[in-house]
């Protein structure tokens, strides 16, 4: 049975997540999948970085206590060393999922670029390196005959790119719009039953919805990048950050909620990208007052969803987790499957 070998880099949530699917349905993914599944490298900046080419003891990796690290390991150290074990491991895939800086990408662009250029492929689940690089990124795999695979950079496990590219094909989109922020979401949510935005963050962040600091989420930040990212893989743009004029939910008072409530309507953070009818593209994050019609409206919760606008079909919706670390674990499984059917695609011959 074919084998793929993984390497990843952070161990946070989400990778933990991952580690813990390939730990615990090893051998019934492998029959599902046709593949088989091994870790062979792991970096986290708490642990440190450990490399074993054969595998390596999963059950111990999580029976690791606080202060432990990698350093007694065989291919062990007490540090992370990133670029090292990117560089050297024996893994033909790279998963990618360390903390990236919302504003040049790094590490996350630096980590996937020195894969791909040491012949792996990667996955990511990061919106950084995406958003900032995936033109650049994608040309480097290109050159090396390797994969880079992103779908959980938009909404979690919810396979929204892959549904555009595959299941959409043959549709002209005009315009995507969605919720892509859980925690808005659930915050906008929470004070139409009266709680203030002070009061429903705070509920927000003892639910596990909200960081710390909460400022990427209702600023509108975090959704600014998933909407370059949307713009740039469906409608085929070439935007930035800069380009997506971006507005949070800071602004949203409880006086406009108990009005639009009054109206029939519902407060909503919208991500949008279009074509206006010079062919340029048009994107904005901003807080929207959606009537009960319009088929975002009663997504509630920390759900996403994301509405296309199709030639010939109309709107087409798509909603699923936004967030968590199995639903995001999924996306990077997901993105496994689809380069391991890639690189078994039949290859064309010409005549």
């Amino acid at each position: 049975m074919d084998r793929h070998d993984i390497a990843l880099i952070g161990f946070g949530g989400v990778n933990r997540a991952f580690a813990q699917i390939v730990h615990d349905r090893g051998e019934r993914l492998a029959d599902e999948l046709g593949f088989a599944l091994r870790i062979v490298a792991i970096t986290d900046l708490r642990l440190g970085s450990v490399m074993q080419s054969d595998g390596i003891d999963l059950a111990a990796v999580f029976a690791m206590q606080a202060d432990d690290t990698f350093a007694g390991w065989r291919g062990g150290a007490a540090v992370p060393q990133n670029d090292y074990v990117i560089r050297h491991t024996t893994a033909d895939i790279v998963v990618e999922a360390t903390f990236t800086n919302p504003l040049d990408g790094e590490p996350g662009i630096s980590h996937v670029r020195t894969a791909l250029e040491s012949g792996k492929s990667v996955v990511t689940t990061n919106k950084g390196p995406v958003a900032l690089a995936s033109g650049e990124l994608n040309r480097i795999a290109a050159t090396h005959g390797v994969f880079f695979a992103y779908e959980g950079s938009v909404m979690s496990g919810t396979p929204v790119l892959r549904f555009a590219a595959e299941t959409l094909k043959g549709l002209r989109v005009t315009e995507v719009q969605g919720i892509l922020n859980g925690t808005s979401n659930y915050v906008l949510g929470r004070m139409e039953n009266g709680l203030s935005l002070d009061a429903a963050v705070a509920e927000a962040q003892q639910l596990g919805y909200a960081e710390a600091d909460p400022t990427a989420d209702i600023g509108g930040s975090d959704v600014q990048l998933k909407v370059v990212i949307l713009a740039n893989e469906i409608l085929g743009a070439d935007i930035t950050p800069a380009d997506v004029t971006c507005e949070g939910i800071v602004g949203v008072t409880p006086e406009d909620i108990a009005r639009a409530a009054a109206e029939g309507a519902r407060w909503k953070l919208i991500g949008s990208a279009r074509r206006d009818e010079t062919g340029a593209v048009v994107a904005s994050v901003r807080p929207v007052a959606l009537a009960a019609t319009h088929p975002l409206a009663g997504v509630s919760g920390a759900t996403n969803a994301v509405s296309f606008d199709t030639d010939l079909l109309g709107t087409v919706t798509v909603s699923g987790p936004g967030a968590g670390r199995v639903e995001t674990a999924y996306a990077l499984l997901s993105d496994i499957i689809a380069i391991d059917a890639a690189q078994h695609a039949p290859i064309e011959v010409g005549s």
